[in-house]
């Protein structure tokens, strides 16, 4: 077997060669170019998408607080809405006993006007039927007083004494 003679220089892995450092400045110039082009844009992007996402959770948080307070709203207007129906409700109630109560006292004016109207016809029936009763029971009275009496009553004057002092004696009989 051949024996290989191995350095002092190349056994020793730890001692720099020209190789190294040219992959030393490669990695280098590698780093330096990713730092300088590669990784702002990507940091870039990076913080504008977590931008974004802020504002969208934001955006949400505000929407989120905007529905809240338009169901606080609507619930508010619900309830106004239904307190507003029943006093409604309560008012119509009230104008509806009170138009009863104003047909009823109506209806009362109207029937104690029919009964007043009904008395004054009542009386003047009454008062025209004692007229007429009173020409007929005059005539009757002077027919019959002539016939008891034997002389004729027909001078007016004598004949409405009769009948008044006639009639006078009837009512105090009765």
């Amino acid at each position: 077997m051949a024996s290989v003679a191995i350095t002092p220089m190349e056994s020793n892995f730890l001692v720099p060669n020209a190789t190294y450092f040219v992959e030393l400045a490669a990695f280098v110039l590698l780093l330096f170019l990713l730092a300088k082009y590669v990784i702002p844009p990507i940091n870039r992007a990076m913080t504008a998408r977590q931008d974004a996402i802020r504002a969208e959770f934001a955006e949400l948080d505000e929407a989120k607080s905007e529905a809240s307070k338009a169901e606080e709203e609507f619930k508010s207007q619900i309830a106004d809405a239904r307190h507003e129906a029943a006093r409604i409700r309560e008012e119509a109630r009230e104008q509806g006993a009170q138009i009863i109560a104003e047909m009823r006292e109506q209806a009362q004016a109207e029937a104690a006007r029919i009964v007043e109207h009904a008395h004054v016809q009542i009386d003047a029936d009454r008062k025209a039927a004692m007229a007429q009763l009173r020409g007929e029971v005059g005539t009757l009275a002077t027919t019959l007083a002539g016939r008891i009496v034997g002389e004729s009553l027909d001078d007016d004057v004598r004949q409405s004494r009769v009948v008044d002092r006639f009639l006078s004696e009837l009512e105090g009989a009765s």
